[in-house]
């Protein structure tokens, strides 16, 4: 340990410190001069005497100790990683110099057909070797909701919220598994969002998934940093000000915590990333699955196409002299790129409208044998960057104190030559459909020629994708016009909702739904393994809702003729913060009244038929 006396007593700013010095532990004391070595003078500088705010010292040494332990190599790792991405970003140096863009290797399924039902069915097969991996670390602020995003319903005719829809997908993927097993879910929550899940999970019995499947792993805060020295800021004498490190922190954690060797000791393949306001994504698993596991790529980006110029990270093969890289390419990066390299005209729209580069939307399958070995090598830190916004010319001072950041789709920027790297395009909504703005904001985006990406958009594609099931299947699907809520776009319907219970595959919909048809304002949800419709007809708003227990096969048939349920918009004194009306409907401006659905439930096993 390096002499603290010596060093304290040069600098008189620092006899505070130095009077305080004999009341720290030992392993205080180390970690204090490790900081004064590493120039981390300011933290220390004019402390009061001891006696006075004893409490806010032994707090901020606390927070440092906490850094220090939680990030690979403490914090003086953190601050040398910091020292070297301010000098490169000083220096504006371009991430991409001397690397030309070529289309990714990709597998397009944006269409339905055998190429399509043959990934899904290779995917099923690969069930009971994946763990789900949940980045939810966000609250709903931006949305107007005063809770976490996994507690917002992803539909309100049921009101399932989406922490329920990925825990009802799981039970879904392991009734399927040829030989059963507890499929593992890991959360990565933040300091915000931790115990109101774990408290989500613990009054609702983990929506029927074990416990001990269930895995929490929490992310930090970093210390953000002032200048290009990359000295740790304070808010105050005795805080420090901390910043989110970014989503890449998962791999870190998976790391630290060791789950990630230990589930692939376990016989796990593939872990599935997964973001917690996109409802759609497990339509699309099973066939990305499939991909993964024919192509033997160790990392699948699953995607959707995009619109040039359009704000959505591309995926992209970067060719070079050293070899070739497939990553995210940030949108405002990708167009000067191409005009430096490949196409003095940007970024241009194929015959079908589309860039060549598809859209990253950070849904992720990833090979855990190359994986695990990856994050051993960098203790799970991943590709990270420095964003600082100078201010000025000079890049002397900063505006406001930046920080290290880590995004979890940089993953391929630490591998070699033998790790394969590719791309699953998917149809948008059938895939991805976030939930992030709030009523004002998407109607502006709307109206701007952007996806609105709002709880009712959500909610309208989630019935979306059932719509294209049935349709898929050979019902005849009649589809309404959309209509403005507060200038956001919902579609009336038909609104359906296959949970996963029902189908997991296009093809499990094929063989339970023959014929039949739906009207345009008509509902229908189907839960459980063993339904099948044989010509159902629903006619005008009718609703017919479907509930079967594992043993309970039940037939449909038929014409059925009601009520149904009413879309009601909610008005300004309703979507008032005094009103009583629940914030995920609040968040959307409308909510459904049953007025007369017919609802089944089955809940003993044996054989049954529903009909008029």
């Amino acid at each position: 340990m390096p002499n603290i006396d010596n060093m304290l007593s040069s600098n008189p700013a620092l006899k505070g410190l130095k009077d305080n010095l004999a009341q720290f532990s030992e392993t205080r004391q180390e970690l204090i001069a490790q900081l004064l070595v590493a120039g981390q003078t300011q933290l220390f500088e004019n402390w009061d005497t001891p006696g006075v705010n004893d409490e806010a010292k032994d707090a901020f040494l606390t927070s440092l100790e906490k850094i220090n332990t939680n990030y690979p190599g403490g914090l003086s790792a953190y601050i040398s990683n910091a020292q070297i991405l301010l000098a490169q970003a000083k220096e504006s140096k371009n991430p991409f110099e001397g690397l030309s863009p070529e289309q990714p290797d990709n597998v397009n399924l944006s269409e339905f057909g055998d190429k399509y039902d043959h990934y899904e069915t290779l995917g099923l097969q690969q069930f009971e070797k994946t763990a789900i991996v949940l980045v939810a670390g966000g609250l709903g602020e931006r949305l107007g909701y005063n809770g976490i995003k996994l507690d917002i319903a992803v539909e309100t005719l049921e009101s399932t919220s989406y922490l329920e829809h990925y825990a009802s997908s799981i039970k879904a993927m392991e009734a399927r598994m040829t030989n059963p097993r507890l499929l593992p879910f890991i959360i990565m929550v933040s300091q915000d969002t931790g115990p109101k899940t774990l408290k989500t999970l613990e009054s609702n019995n983990y929506f029927g998934l074990q416990k001990e499947q269930v895995f929490i792993l929490q992310q930090e805060l970093v210390p953000a940093i002032s200048d290009n020295n990359g000295s740790l800021a304070l808010k105050k004498t005795y805080e420090l000000i901390l910043k989110p490190h970014g989503h890449g922190d998962i791999h870190m954690l998976l790391y630290t915590s060791g789950l990630a060797e230990k589930l692939a000791n376990k016989g796990i393949e593939h872990f599935v990333f997964i973001q917690d306001t996109n409802g759609q994504v497990i339509n699309a698993l099973p066939a990305a699955l499939g991909v993964s596991l024919e192509k033997e790529y160790d990392f699948n980006s699953i995607a959707v196409n995009r619109i040039p110029g359009e704000a959505v990270g591309a995926l992209a093969k970067l060719v070079g002299p050293k070899g070739e890289l497939t990553l995210n390419v940030e949108y405002n990066q990708l167009d000067p790129l191409l005009r430096d390299t490949v196409s003095p005209e940007g970024d241009v729209p194929n015959a079908q409208g589309f860039s060549m580069f598809p859209g990253n939307i950070n849904i992720l399958c990833i090979r855990l044998t190359s994986y695990v070995r990856i994050l051993k090598e960098s203790q799970g830190i991943i590709a990270e960057f420095v964003n600082p916004k100078y201010a000025d010319a000079s890049k002397t001072t900063f505006k406001k104190p930046t920080r290290l950041e880590t995004m979890m789709q940089d993953l391929p920027k630490l591998f070699g030559p033998g790790e394969k790297v590719g791309v699953t395009i998917f149809a948008r909504e059938w895939s991805f459909s976030a939930n992030k703005n709030n009523i004002v904001d998407a109607a502006a985006k709307y109206q701007a020629g952007s996806p609105p990406e709002s709880s009712a958009t959500a909610e309208d594609h989630f019935y979306m994708a059932g719509r294209s099931k049935l349709q898929e299947a050979g019902m005849t699907v009649n589809a309404a016009d959309n209509e403005l809520i507060l200038g956001v776009p919902f579609q009336l319907g038909p609104k359906v909702i296959l949970r996963p219970s029902f189908a997991m595959t296009l093809a499990e919909v094929r063989n339970k739904v023959s014929g039949g048809s739906i009207s345009d304002q008509a509902s229908l949800i189907l839960d459980g393994r063993d339904i099948h419709l044989e010509g159902l007809e629903l006619s005008g708003s009718t609703a017919l809702i479907i509930k079967a227990c594992d043993g309970a096969k039940v037939t449909v048939k038929g014409p059925f003729n009601n009520e149904g349920f009413t879309l009601v918009k909610l008005s300004e004194e309703e979507r008032s913060p005094e009103s009583t009306v629940p914030e995920y409907l609040k968040i959307r401006a409308y909510k459904f009244e049953n007025s007369g659905a017919q609802i089944y439930e089955f809940n003993e096993p044996g054989e049954y038929t529903v009909e008029n």
